[in-house]
């Protein structure tokens, strides 16, 4: 029930469950701001929906990740023994200080200015490799054939993962995202999930060893020497925060490029706009992001008692702040229902916020921006694919239904 006063309404019912919501949460969101924008589910924790609540609580010092405490409550303590969540619990991402900056700290320097701006001749080869093997063609499935390989080609090469050792990783199922999902994984999918996380941690491990004999340019070559000369990284932190780094490395960057090839094609005046001026794509991307954010919520947990425009947040409670709400709040974006590639001013928060920013948001944002400047110049017709005639023989765009990482799993288009 919601506790902002006996005459508000009744909160409207969150339920990341449905079908249908995962398909298309934006109504429950318009309804959630206007009628219960913070208010405590029937499930013990609260949600925010605004754009400026969800920023406060994203960078107020006084909001902590309390991953343990709140994943213990959702699976019972008893979780740990699976190899997944184990591994996660290194995660630099659910860390909170002094543990996070520490962790932070050894990533950080792989994400600096001077080393993405060398990776742009790169992925320009990677974008351009991939739509060579077009000519010809006249249709294609954007996610496995576009959006799946350029990102995970990047992350590999930034892990220092030789290219005959990559088909494993684009084999791999996407699955691994329901780890920090809201709804809980069938036993068949925790075994996949769990079996996976064996699989890298093994290749990671066998990785390391190389990298010891043979130091790299590469990520995991600089986290090696890093542990080497004193930092207090253990085994396991170093194993889960690679296979961190290559989940997050690609997994939202897919989704970035399919969610916003799914909004240029279905609003074609924009993609119009786009081609008569390319030097709009930057501010398109980051339109994409706030118009269906690849990441729509991110869980905190309150340190100390928290007012929030008059509603008191406890000790211990968790917060689920919906960034997929905070971007289409009105009272922030105006018009906010409506994709515009030349929209100023926009601030998304699909990165989140604070000490947890995301650390990959400019090499997601120079992927993003490489990839449909490219597909203006050598795809300019291109159009979602009529029913039954998508590359994979689907009958369209087709959803993960996943909550927390929101994607499609096809998107068949033609030209």
């Amino acid at each position: 029930m919601s506790e902002q006063g006996s005459d508000a309404p009744a909160a409207p019912i969150f339920n990341p469950f449905s079908p249908d919501f995962l398909r298309d949460p934006y109504p429950a969101f318009q309804q959630l701001r206007a009628t219960a924008p913070l208010h405590k589910t029937d499930m013990g924790f609260w949600v925010a929906s605004r754009y400026d609540d969800v920023t406060l609580i994203l960078r107020d010092k006084r909001f902590g990740k309390g991953y343990v405490e709140r994943t213990e409550k959702m699976h019972g303590p008893d979780i740990w023994q699976q190899p997944a969540y184990a591994s996660m619990r290194n995660w630099m991402l659910v860390k909170d200080p002094p543990d996070h900056g520490r962790l932070r700290g050894l990533v950080a320097r792989a994400f600096a200015p001077r080393h993405l701006t060398a990776l742009r001749p790169r992925i320009q080869q990677l974008v351009d490799a991939s739509l060579d093997k077009l000519e010809g063609r006249s249709e294609m499935e954007f996610i496995s054939e576009f959006a799946h390989p350029l990102p995970v080609h990047v992350i590999c090469d930034m892990l220092g993962i030789p290219e005959g050792e990559r088909q494993q990783f684009f084999e791999g199922s996407r699955i691994a995202g329901r780890l920090i999902d809201p709804t809980p994984m069938t036993p068949e999918e925790l075994a996949e999930v769990n079996a996976g996380n064996l699989q890298q941690a093994d290749y990671f491990k066998s990785l390391f060893a190389r990298r010891r004999e043979s130091p790299g340019d590469d990520i995991t070559s600089e986290l090696l020497q890093a542990a080497e000369d004193g930092d207090k990284l253990s085994e396991d932190e170093l194993v889960a925060n690679v296979i961190l780094l290559f989940g997050a490395g690609h997994e939202t960057t897919v989704n970035l490029l399919g969610n916003g090839m799914l909004a240029l094609l279905t609003y074609p005046d924009e993609w119009e706009k786009l081609k008569a001026d390319p030097s709009l794509v930057p501010g398109a991307v980051e339109e994409m992001l706030r118009f269906d954010s690849s990441v729509q919520m991110t869980g905190r947990t309150a340190i100390e008692d928290v007012e929030i425009n008059g509603i008191t947040i406890p000790q211990g409670d968790s917060v689920l702040s919906l960034l997929g709400a905070a971007n289409r709040d009105g009272d922030e974006f105006a018009d906010p229902e409506a994709f515009k590639v030349d929209r100023q001013g926009v601030r998304p928060t699909s990165f989140g916020g604070g000490i947890h920013h995301c650390l990959g948001a400019p090499l997601a944002r120079m992927e993003a921006e490489i990839a449909f400047t490219s597909l203006i110049k050598r795809l300019p017709n291109l159009r979602l694919a009529s029913p039954n005639g998508g590359g994979d023989g689907g009958d369209g765009p087709d959803w993960s239904l996943m909550f927390t990482l929101r994607g499609l799993s096809t998107l068949p288009v033609a030209w």
